[in-house]
């Protein structure tokens, strides 16, 4: 297998032109969704682009996102990246389509940020906001001020996370981590925030898969996500729901090697507002069989403590000081380790994944 290191990017600027001169050079077509109201850490312009490779009216298509949270893109830009260079894209059977969705939060992949620019966790924006029914976070209502607080100085952090410690004592370690990542709707200022309308970003990927996959019968999809689990393993995990045809088809697809939050079998808890369940309600007419490919970077304490901090410094601090350098660095590690073990872990994990996919749509 080609060595991975080159696929990978040091920002979405570089990320960008390569995904597009990969395009180009495997002989695929390009959209660019262009998100006008914004400019990314660089003053560069910030877009979604879109890659179709195979038959237009194909029945069986193979999509994969990156970029869903952000600074996590840089994981799943490479290996969409990587597919095409190394030619493995020639694998695709006659009949089948690729649809590549790169940056699908350009925002955020740019400025190293989880949230798209409204502050919104876009893997928890999946809700009907007209409907004005918003799920409700007990757990977060009562920690948000410890979650977020106002101050980033080492006293005012030991303070809060003894309040956080003291939680999971009282109720529970998995408590903990719904109360702070399952999604909320309350604190705009917070972490995990899943928005009270729809993002530029929810927009667009909605207008994309309209466009694209309208003929489409059968869907694999794969979302690229870091931050969570053991470090370079990729866990699939799947959030159709037990028993549903949807969980049935993905441990077809990928022989029962999938985790499901529902069943306690995931390294995430059950979310609010999911992309991958809204994809499904925005396709009713083909088969979607999909899963979030999370590879784990550092402790999740760890990650944790950088999505904090990088809250605290957009809400509060100063980007070009010091200490907003620093944080910027931590919050980049936290999702993606630039080191060549690492990437070959997601690289390797990403195409026998992309394979088994590939695979299940002709079984």
């Amino acid at each position: 297998m080609p060595k991975a290191t080159p696929y990978f990017s040091q920002d979405y600027d570089e990320a960008r032109a390569k995904f597009k001169d990969a395009t180009k050079a495997a002989g695929g077509t390009m959209e660019r969704f262009l998100n006008e109201a914004e400019r990314g850490l660089k003053g560069e312009e910030l877009s979604t682009d879109v890659a179709w490779h195979g038959p237009k009216d194909a029945e069986a298509v193979l999509v994969t996102i990156s970029g869903t949270h952000g600074a996590e893109g840089f994981c799943g830009s490479g290996v969409q990246i990587g597919w095409l260079e190394s030619g493995l894209i020639e694998e695709m059977p006659a009949d089948t389509a690729l649809l590549q969705i790169h940056a699908i939060n350009p925002y955020g992949f740019s400025w190293i940020r989880r949230v798209t620019e409204d502050n919104v966790d876009l893997n928890r924006n999946f809700l009907d906001h007209a409907a004005g029914n918003w799920p409700e976070n007990p757990g977060y209502n009562e920690l948000a001020e410890v979650i977020c607080p106002k101050e980033w100085d080492d006293a005012t952090i030991a303070s809060a996370n003894a309040v956080l410690l003291a939680y999971a004592d009282e109720h529970g370690a998995t408590a903990l981590q719904s109360a702070i990542s399952g999604g909320q709707y309350n604190h705009a200022d917070g972490i995990f925030y899943g928005g009270r309308h729809d993002t530029w970003s929810k927009v667009t990927l909605n207008r994309i898969l309209d466009r694209y996959l309208g003929k489409a019968k059968r869907v694999a999809l794969i979302d690229y996500h870091t931050g969570l689990g053991p470090r370079g393993y990729g866990e699939r995990i799947c959030v159709h729901k037990p028993g549903s045809p949807g969980i049935q088809r993905a441990e077809a697809f990928y022989d029962r090697d999938i985790t499901s939050p529902y069943l306690g079998s995931s390294s995430s808890v059950p979310l609010h507002g999911v992309n991958l369940l809204g994809i499904e309600a925005t396709l009713p007419h083909a088969e979607l069989t999909a899963v979030a490919l999370e590879y784990g970077t550092r402790p999740t304490l760890e990650v944790k403590h950088a999505l904090r901090a990088d809250n605290w410094l957009h809400l509060h601090g100063e980007i070009d000081s010091k200490k907003g350098q620093a944080i910027k660095e931590d919050i980049r590690a936290a999702f993606y380790q630039d080191a060549d073990d690492w990437k070959t872990m997601i690289w390797e994990r990403g195409v026998e994944t992309q394979r088994m996919a590939l695979k299940g749509l002709w079984s």
